[in-house]
């Protein structure tokens, strides 16, 4: 029988349709649930993207969108 991973800590999560449609491309591919596949890209995010592209991809976010004040986007 296979392991489980243990996925202890929950929350409520909103995302684009466009970032849904690509998990949901991923469960299809790999066959894993949505919690799995965030837990898998989050936990393995320094090997999966580059940091310099991925600090690019946040400068555009800030840039279009502002950047959060502190503390208002974090419990």
């Amino acid at each position: 029988m296979a392991k489980r991973l243990p996925l202890g800590k929950r929350f409520s999560c909103a995302v684009t349709e466009q970032a849904y449609a690509r998990l949901r491309g991923l469960n299809a591919q790999y066959g894993f649930g949505n919690n799995y596949c965030l837990t898998f890209l989050l936990e393995n995010l320094d090997r999966i993207a580059d940091k310099d592209e991925l600090d690019a991809v946040f400068a555009e976010m800030t840039a279009e969108y502002g950047a959060p004040t502190k503390g208002s986007l974090s419990p």
